[in-house]
């Protein structure tokens, strides 16, 4: 096995150090980096995967963090001799060297579609060509990752045409097809029908294929670049129907994948939060509050306990962004859809600390409750785009707020009108049964009204599931015979588990710290 010491350890070149006060040179390639391109090549022809992510995870973010702060890294033209000028291997390197561009600078308009032509050749590679490679999973979750945040990074760009110059908006006119909203959708959903993803899914449910099991590695010696960028495209596909605010077909997408199991996607960190907050909040938006209570329990439960591991790794900002915004998601399910008994006591003692207040907040039917709703959805939500080209006449306009307004008005309404309801609910929590007139005559209603209200509650508590099957959303429920209403309230079964585990890991806690303290 190759160390990494040439990159992490070794002593600075006294060139490489001269050339970060100079003037960026992109032709220049200093030791560090000759070394760097050389042992990756290498390794990615002798498919070792393990060096293939330590040089990505460690070495690259070293050398970024150590001699490309503030500037890109050199060209491909000037590496290309260093590595046969292989030509999916010039492809691979200007990947992750518009990465680093988006990651510390700000890319031109000419570097957008720069990198937008680089994924083309690439995937059309991937799609078309021979490719006998094995990628770490983690290199191809970021490919996928970046392809789609690039795209909505271009669209808001994009839509801030205001101040954009003449030789901008010539060169938007003369590129109209570069991150066009068709090209990035075809590009994804070829990756999962030519990997033929889901049916190899479909087979492992027989037994019949061991893509999980192998996290998606190919040990016979094959590739996994097809079939895993397939997989992840289904994710990448979720993620993009939730920024264009079409959230069946983004959820109609991840069903191949079963996310209440371990698979593929949970082996990357950055995947399994991705896939688990776009699944959430696009069941948010569908009224599916106990799909997406479930699963932010889930994820915040892992994120609380694991964090601690993931401190070194360059997507640790990011996780922790994540992980405070599906707070705010589940402090608005839980909101709308009273279902505490769903989340985890740990999860939920985290979530009073965060938001305890403003929940209370949000039980009021005024407009303080309102503008907290709009507060944490504004916080937590996507950043939607739109997809349409602009207009280019004069006066050129801002569009960039349009897609974000269009969705937090659709859920802001539906806020509303579940604030109306609200009275019903506290009236149905305190009795077991009661007659149609003496809850109109409590809520100062008429009894047709109050029916109608009824029957609003019944419509707004349940909704369509993914397979077609109404579900229902409420923590209590009724039915009505001839006059009379009564109450069924599902009681949760006590969890004494959780109660010991906490105590357990709490007590082992103690007796670290015990252990840590040195007796004089």
């Amino acid at each position: 096995m190759t160390s990494n010491y040439e990159f992490e350890d070794a002593p600075t070149n006294y060139d490489d150090v001269q050339r970060q006060d100079a003037v960026y040179d992109p032709n220049f390639v200093p030791d560090s980096v000759k070394s760097f391109v050389v042992h990756m090549y290498r390794h990615i022809r002798e498919k070792n995967v393990y060096e293939i992510h330590q040089m990505c995870e460690t070495s690259f973010q070293t050398l970024s963090e150590r001699l490309f702060k503030d500037t890109p890294w050199p060209c491909v033209e000037a590496i290309a001799p260093y590595v046969d000028n292989d030509h999916v291997f010039c492809l691979l390197y200007r990947e992750m060297w518009f990465r680093h561009l988006y990651a510390r600078l700000t890319p031109t308009l000419r570097q957008r579609i720069d990198s937008y032509d680089n994924y083309c050749s690439l995937f059309q590679v991937v799609l078309h060509g021979v490719v006998n490679m094995q990628l770490p999973n983690q290199w191809l979750w970021d490919m996928v990752d970046e392809f789609v945040y690039q795209f909505q990074s271009f669209c808001q760009y994009r839509a801030k045409m205001k101040n954009k110059t003449e030789q901008e908006v010539e060169l938007l006119k003369q590129n109209d097809k570069a991150w066009n909203v068709y090209g990035v959708l075809n590009f994804l959903q070829a990756l999962v029908e030519k990997s033929t993803i889901i049916q190899i899914l479909e087979q492992e449910k027989e037994g019949l294929e061991q893509f999980t099991a192998t996290d998606g590695y190919d040990y016979s010696g094959g590739s996994n670049v097809l079939k895993v960028l397939g997989y992840f495209s289904m994710v990448g596909l979720l993620r993009v129907h939730c920024l264009l605010g079409d959230y069946h077909t983004g959820l109609k997408w991840l069903q191949p994948i079963d996310i209440t199991q371990q698979g593929v996607y949970t082996s990357v960190i950055g995947c399994h939060i991705a896939t688990i907050y776009h699944y959430g909040f696009a069941n948010l938006m569908l009224r599916r509050y106990v799909d997406a209570v479930r699963e932010f329990n889930k994820i915040l439960l892992y994120i609380y306990k694991a964090k601690q591991y993931h401190q070194k790794s360059p997507q640790y900002e990011q996780l922790l962004k994540k992980n405070e915004q599906m707070y705010a998601l589940l402090a608005l399910c839980l909101s709308l859809c009273p279902q505490s008994k769903l989340v985890d006591e740990s999860v939920n003692s985290q979530l009073r600390e965060k938001y305890g207040e403003k929940m209370m907040r949000m039980q009021r039917c005024d407009d303080e409750a309102f503008g907290v709703y709009d507060e944490l959805f504004s916080y937590a939500c996507p950043k939607f785009i739109t997809p349409s080209a602009p207009s280019f006449e004069e006066p050129l306009v801002n569009y960039n707020q349009d897609a974000y307004r269009l969705q937090l008005k659709m859920f802001l309404y539906e806020v509303k009108q579940q604030q109306l309801l609200s009275g019903v609910r506290t009236f149905l929590k305190v009795y077991s049964s009661i007659s149609i007139a003496k809850l109109a005559n409590y809520m100062e209603v008429d009894e047709p009204t109050l029916r109608t209200i009824l029957l609003t509650y019944k419509h707004k508590t349940h909704s369509v599931g993914s397979d077609g099957s109404i579900i229902s959303n409420a923590d209590i429920d009724f039915y009505i015979n001839e006059d009379m209403i009564y109450v069924v309230e599902s009681k949760p079964a006590k969890r004494y588990g959780d109660f010991f585990l906490r105590q357990i890991a709490k007590l082992e806690g103690v007796i670290n710290d015990m252990d840590r303290i040195k007796l004089e």
